[in-house]
């Protein structure tokens, strides 16, 4: 989806976006629109219609709900607070610590975003060669599953 043009009028519907920090309040950038209702059954070819969120019976309760329901409720949010603490304690006893966890979860987000660049970058070259991106790993001995 392109975005409107400065000259359109924005939608009833739209939504200011908040200014990112740091940035000059003349580079804000434009309003964003919501998105809008389908007619005729919001069903569009080619796409799974509307399916509403599944609620579990917990995540809704309504206003008559029992200090029972509740207790065992917090009572099994605490097992799993335990269970969790077990699971740090045990990875920590492994030798794990939080500073190289928080390191290869960075270099997992850097190479993500190399990757990326690479697949951009290739899908370029398949729209300028007319070939599907697929053709292009084996020149560049790439795996699909890369």
């Amino acid at each position: 989806a392109r975005a409107p043009s400065p000259s359109a009028e924005p939608s009833a519907l739209a939504e200011p976006v908040p200014p990112s920090a740091g940035r000059s309040p003349l580079h804000q950038p434009p309003l964003r629109a919501l998105p809008r209702r389908v007619s005729g059954g919001g069903r569009r070819s080619g796409t799974a219609g509307f399916r509403p969120p599944i609620l579990s019976p917990r995540s809704f309760q309504p206003n008559g709900t029992s200090e029972e329901a509740l207790q065992c409720e917090i009572e099994e949010l605490k097992q799993k607070n335990l269970a969790l603490d077990q699971e740090i304690a045990q990875l920590l006893s492994e030798g794990y610590s939080l500073e190289e966890l928080e390191k290869h979860i960075s270099l997992l987000h850097e190479y993500n975003e190399i990757k990326d660049a690479g697949q951009m970058l290739l899908g370029k070259l398949a729209v300028i060669r007319g070939v599907t991106t697929k053709q292009l790993y084996p020149e560049y001995d790439l795996e699909l599953s890369d």
